[in-house]
């Protein structure tokens, strides 16, 4: 039961356990509600009998009583809905946030970031509103209704059918909707997606769109999925309202049906005006919570959509392995390894070659080669599908992507920095370092030729993602939390490819600090930046076409020298 709620919610167990509490809460309070009804039934029937005697005191207690049952269920009901649910709320965004953390990044790579958003934070917050207000009250309600419907066929059957029968027709009316409901939501939720993607590609390429006069043009494209979003919305809203408003009419036949039974049996002499007005009462306070009800299943139907995103981050397969490095030295071997990114979409075939500690290793290659895919290989951002990778001796597969993640420092070409300052976005590299180390691991990078002019200098905040600072300066940063993190592998991957001459000099000096001793995997290009490399590796269509030192893949008419030869006639193109 607890699993079949956690699935069905998206919830943890503890989410699911206040889910349950939450539900009983609601059908005791709703019990509580209808306790006045039958107290007054008697209530009515001694006064008219004339039986009162010595019943005041009676009655006066017991009205003290519901009143104090109404308002202990009310507290327990509130208490485990709305508080439980919250609390919940913020575990389950936690819990995304978690999973996300340990997915391999190939799942990234189908899931555009304002959909991730969108699932964390309004789809939560969807669910939020379902299990706080929809989930127990709809329960809740199923569960009270069962009671008193055992209790109206104990007092009479007949009655008993006529007020009861529409429940389960209006009930049916909804759950036989729910595909209608499901398809959509559905088209909803994809047009609400596009909108966002829209809206976020238009932010980020904003530069681009005016740089090419395009703004216009795009702006009438996003105004039109915006518009998509408010007829999808229109018609689901209108989805709903038809099979919901259907349900509500059937279910006002009953108070007609009480009426017109009570009535037969009331001329037979089956029952009494009394009874006729109690089943009354209880039929129009019945209904109001089942009308609610039905409005609260249409809403846990379409939520369908929702957790069934939520379910997709949380189902898919985690990357895991050991906690415990067991590697001798740093050496990367790559033993017949095979890669695809797609089914049937093959980027590496069979790659053999060893990257040795103390050397430096490039690969080189033409676009679409797989160095990149490679190097992400290298450091279990991807798990690859054949052959073997091991670092030191050691199965990467079989270790944690985190644990892993110890014996590397990466350099990327582009560098994500964060609001705030210098000296922060340094000690990313490694938590808990102090400010002396962070300065230190910034002068080995160069950083201290800009921060010191800057006006707080090494407390400067640089602005999202570093807009204060030039593209060299991002970089060199990105160095330094390099060396602040020391790990024995360096991985630079296109390190220095959108640089000026004099940055490029720059952060070459500060690279030859960093990778002095250590293992190194450099992707590259240009054949400047690999002219130093001890080995280099030519990856050309998923295979190791050509491996060696530069001097013997130069003497070599191959792959590496027709790029080598290529490069040196555009160093020499001019503008005519």
């Amino acid at each position: 039961m607890i699993k079949l709620i956690q699935k069905a919610t998206a919830s943890s167990k503890d989410g699911a356990v206040g889910l349950i509490k939450g539900i009983i809460a609601c059908a005791f309070q709703n019990m509580a509600f209808m306790l006045p009804t039958g107290f007054l039934y008697y209530l009515v029937k001694d006064l008219l009998g004339g039986d009162m005697g010595g019943k005041a005191v009676f009655y006066t207690v017991g009205c003290v009583i519901c009143f104090a049952l109404i308002l202990i269920t009310t507290w327990f009901q509130y208490n485990n809905t709305f508080f439980t649910t919250y609390e919940e709320s913020g575990k389950r965004r936690l819990s995304l946030a978690e999973r996300l953390r340990k997915l391999p990044l190939s799942f990234f790579g189908k899931k555009d970031l304002a959909d991730l958003t969108s699932t964390i934070m309004a789809d939560c917050e969807v669910l939020e509103k379902d299990c706080s207000h929809y989930i127990p009250a709809l329960f809740g309600s199923v569960i009270s209704t069962i009671v008193i419907a055992l209790g109206l066929f104990a007092f009479d059957k007949a009655m008993a059918l006529a007020a009861l029968w529409v429940i389960p027709v209006s009930v049916l009316i909804i759950v036989l909707s729910y595909k209608v409901q499901d398809r959509a939501q559905q088209r909803n939720m994809s047009v609400k997606m596009a909108c966002a993607d829209g809206i976020q590609e238009y932010i980020e390429t904003l530069r681009d769109l005016k740089a090419n006069n395009a703004e216009s043009s795009y702006l009438k494209g996003l105004k039109s999925k915006i518009r998509s979003v408010e007829k999808g919305a229109f018609k689901t809203e209108i989805t709903t309202a038809v099979f919901v408003t259907s349900a509500g009419m059937v279910l006002k036949f009953g108070i007609a049906t009480v009426a017109l039974v009570g009535a037969s049996r009331l001329v037979s002499g089956k029952i009494d005006v009394l009874t006729l007005f109690m089943f009354l009462l209880v039929a129009s306070r019945l209904y109001d919570p089942m009308q609610a009800s039905l409005q609260n299943l249409a809403a846990v139907i379409a939520m369908r959509t929702n957790v069934a995103r939520m379910n997709e981050i949380l189902d898919h397969e985690i990357q895991q392995g050991g906690d415990t490095l067991t590697n001798k030295g740093c050496d990367i071997t790559f033993d017949h390894v095979g890669f695809a990114y797609k089914s049937g979409e093959t980027v590496l075939s069979d790659v053999s070659f060893t990257a040795k500690q103390g050397e430096v290793t490039a690969l080189v290659g033409p676009s679409g080669g797989g160095k990149t895919t490679v190097s992400r290989l290298a450091v279990r951002f991807w798990d690859n599908q054949k052959g073997k990778i091991t670092v030191g001796g050691m199965d990467i597969s079989k270790i944690d992507p985190e644990k892993l993640m110890t014996l590397y420092s990466i350099v990327f070409q582009d560098v994500t920095l964060f609001n705030n300052t210098i000296m922060e976005n340094i000690r990313l590299g490694r938590k808990g370092a102090t400010d002396e180390e962070v300065l230190a691991a910034a002068h080995l990078a160069n950083c201290d030729e800009f921060a010191e002019k800057l006006p707080d200098k090494w407390n400067t905040d640089i602005g999202e993602n570093g807009c204060e600072l030039s593209g060299g300066e991002r970089q060199r940063i990105s160095i330094a939390r390099a060396f602040l993190k020391d790990a024995p592998i360096i991985l630079l991957d296109e390190a220095t490819a959108s640089l000026d001459v004099e940055n490029e000099t720059a952060i070459q000096t500060a690279l030859s600090r960093l990778i002095r001793n250590k293992t190194v995997l450099v992707i590259a290009h240009r054949m400047r930046t690999v002219a130093g490399a001890d080995k280099i590796v030519v990856l050309s269509d998923g295979v190791v076409a050509e491996q060696g030192t530069p001097e013997k893949l130069l003497n070599k008419n191959g792959i590496f020298k027709r790029m080598a030869d290529l490069q040196l006639q555009g160093q020499n193109w001019t503008v005519r």
